[in-house]
């Protein structure tokens, strides 16, 4: 299905840069299906209020259907995550994306192809960004300091 999706991009005048390997990921909301996650990194003239329409025509035609329950299973789910312009801000899009950094789903596909791409907002290269969701964290001070026995 993302192999399908990404040739019809193509066909539809998006250059496909770069495209990482699929991703499993579990649902977010009540579905209860795994999903399929990649990335792609697509150059275009297209404005992103227009990529965007592009994308959810592309989605309405591999069969998906508008409305009914938030975050239900899906045949497919294309989303603007980053633009080259920085952030933009348009009715229905947001970019970069709100949830974005809290997803790995997002992150870790997006890391493999663009690490050193930076979030507008915060600063940080996407690779700083799958660390901080994905890499081991040590304790806050307070609470490594509360864990601490006191000497004899």
């Amino acid at each position: 299905m993302l192999a399908a999706a990404l040739a019809r991009l193509a066909r539809e005048g998006l250059e496909v840069v770069a495209a990482s390997p699929a991703v499993a990921s579990d649902p977010v909301g009540p579905s209860i299906r795994r999903y399929a996650n990649a990335a792609a990194i697509v150059e275009t003239a297209l404005e992103p209020p227009a990529l965007l329409a592009l994308l959810k025509r592309v989605e309405r035609d591999f069969g998906r259907r508008a409305g009914g329950r938030r975050w239900r299973a899906r045949v497919l789910d294309l989303d603007v995550v980053l633009w080259s312009g920085g952030a933009h801000s348009s009715p229905g899009l947001t970019i970069p994306h709100p949830l974005f950094r809290r997803r790995r789903f997002v992150l870790i596909p997006a890391a493999t192809i663009a690490p050193a791409w930076r979030d507008p907002l915060s600063g940080l290269t996407l690779r700083q960004l799958r660390a901080r969701l994905t890499g081991p964290r040590p304790l806050p001070k307070r609470a490594a300091q509360d864990r601490e026995v006191p000497g004899p």
